[in-house]
């Protein structure tokens, strides 16, 4: 992925100190290696000051002609209004995208947008992290090809939509490391990877079958 231009504030001197210190955090936060990730241009219309990361887990050589290839991809923005926020009942506010595509038996599993859905919050209560309001959608799509494409396999995407608000600590900062842990972790579960550690796998997780990553398309 490209790297992209981060987008804080017109002058750092405006920047609330608990959205810089967050922002910090999402910075130095330690990921898997399998997580390849980058700032990206923020939207400017959802609050005063928004920071926004894209993220892929990729799987080094894998591609049919020996690239790198994406399992899953998403995108993670923090959100910050520092007189708060009703509608988040907090003064910070995550919100998220998560997509991978499945196996078309994986995808017609009745319970996966259940499962998916225990994914996050399973991947959050595993780091450790206090949140609230949470909400989001699953989405699941199939795809069937034709003509010159019919050689491929039906393929069914997923797509999770979430957004939560992180808990303050000392300071009015959340802990954003831990969030973007957790929110990478989600990739990982999505991508079809194994937990990096049994303490990770902790939170009620539920697993379905093993699966491939996303085809060329």
């Amino acid at each position: 992925m490209a790297a992209a231009q981060e987008h804080l504030a017109d002058s750092a001197d405006e920047t609330p100190i608990p959205f810089r210190k967050a922002v910090e955090a999402l910075r130095a936060a330690r990921l898997r290696p399998e997580i390849e990730i980058d700032p990206t241009p923020a939207p400017k219309k959802l609050a005063p000051f928004a920071y926004a990361l894209e993220a892929a887990v990729v799987e080094p050589g894998t591609g049919p002609d020996g690239e790198d290839k994406d399992l899953a991809d998403g995108r993670l923005v923090l959100l910050h209004q520092p007189e708060g926020h009703d509608a988040w009942q907090g003064a910070f506010r995550v919100v998220t995208l998560a997509r991978a595509e499945l196996e078309p038996e994986m995808g017609a599993d009745p319970l996966l947008p259940e499962v998916s859905w225990s994914w996050l919050t399973g991947a959050l209560e595993a780091r450790g992290v206090r949140y609230g309001e949470p909400s989001g959608t699953v989405t699941r799509a199939g795809s069937h090809y034709f003509g010159g494409l019919s050689a491929r396999e039906p393929a069914t995407q997923i797509e999770i939509r979430a957004s939560w608000t992180p808990a303050e600590g000392p300071g009015g900062v959340p802990d954003m490391a831990a969030h973007l842990s957790a929110w990478c972790d989600l990739l990982c579960q999505v991508a079809g990877l194994p937990p990096a550690s049994l303490d990770a796998a902790r939170g009620g997780v539920v697993p379905l079958p093993q699966r491939r990553g996303p085809q060329p398309r």
